[in-house]
């Protein structure tokens, strides 16, 4: 277990996934707007999974996606003028176990859960039968990444003051306080629900509730209802954690705001009644 420096949510990480990483200048980009940096480099290695015949595109503001389904995932971090930015791709993903090693609250491993969460990614073997061989997958995304920077890669050894850098980096982050850092006492929240049933739909929240600090750290939806694009509810999940207890409706709103989403008996204040019903259970 790691704590990466690009922020985020966790990410489970074994041989079913693959890991990458550029590191670059200000100067290579021509720009530090990180905006602008995520959908070029998105963009990129959409390219390099499109080359094994599926349909990849950027979604904003960090993602990869195949139809909707998210395939790929992505961060950077400046520090001055040097920028970290990997990625990860989905090669043969089990999402089950990625769910269960996250140690998530019971309830929120439910099978209605765990089959939205599979409705939500897909991985290279389900779109084309067979994992390609890793070697190819690894030479596309450089070719790609080579085509769009401008420039060629060659393999090498880290240089001696390479070595002597990255010996000094890895004594910070390798030990348990680096890790224990940022962790957060998620385990053994309670786990509130609640229930809202509007006109042929129903919708359930389950909301892991920390009282002393006032603040939901995490929020899954479950229910019968039709959302579209289907990355819709997971990308409202993640805008809900860590919201301050009260704040539910604003950002709820704030979050549907401008966004083009089809809700067949849904609105976006139904969301909000529903953890808002979760949190008054308590």
């Amino acid at each position: 277990m790691q704590r990466r420096i690009t922020g985020g949510g966790a990410i489970y990480m074994d041989e079913s996934v693959l890991g990458w990483e550029l590191y670059l200048g200000k100067a290579d980009l021509g720009t530090a707007d990180m905006g602008e940096i995520s959908q070029r480099v998105c963009q990129t290695a959409a390219r390099a999974v499109c080359a094994f015949g599926v349909r990849a595109m950027y979604r904003p503001r960090t993602d990869i996606e195949v139809d909707g389904r998210k395939i790929a995932g992505t961060g950077g971090a400046f520090d001055g003028d040097a920028l970290l930015y990997q990625g990860t791709l989905l090669l043969d993903f089990d999402v089950e176990r990625m769910l269960r090693c996250l140690r998530l609250p019971a309830e929120l491993l439910s099978p209605q859960a765990i089959a939205g969460a599979r409705a939500r990614v897909v991985n290279l073997r389900e779109l084309l039968g067979a994992v390609p061989p890793l070697e190819k997958v690894k030479q596309r995304f450089a070719d790609e990444f080579a085509r769009t920077l401008g420039v060629s890669f060659e393999p090498g050894e880290l240089s001696p003051q390479e070595a002597r850098l990255f010996g000094e980096a890895l004594a910070e982050i390798d030990r348990a306080e680096w890790v224990d850092m940022v962790r957060k006492p998620r385990a053994g929240l309670p786990v509130l629900e609640g229930v809202h049933r509007p006109p042929a739909a129903l919708l359930r929240a389950a909301a892991a509730y920390e009282r002393a600090g006032g603040r939901i750290r995490q929020v899954c939806f479950s229910g019968d209802f039709l959302v579209n694009p289907p990355r819709t509810v997971a990308d409202l999940e993640a805008a809900l954690k860590d919201c301050a207890v009260d704040n539910p409706p604003a950002t709820i709103a704030r979050f549907f705001h401008g966004r083009r989403v089809e809700m067949p008996g849904l609105a976006p204040a139904d969301f909000a009644v529903a953890v808002t019903r979760a949190v008054e259970s308590a």
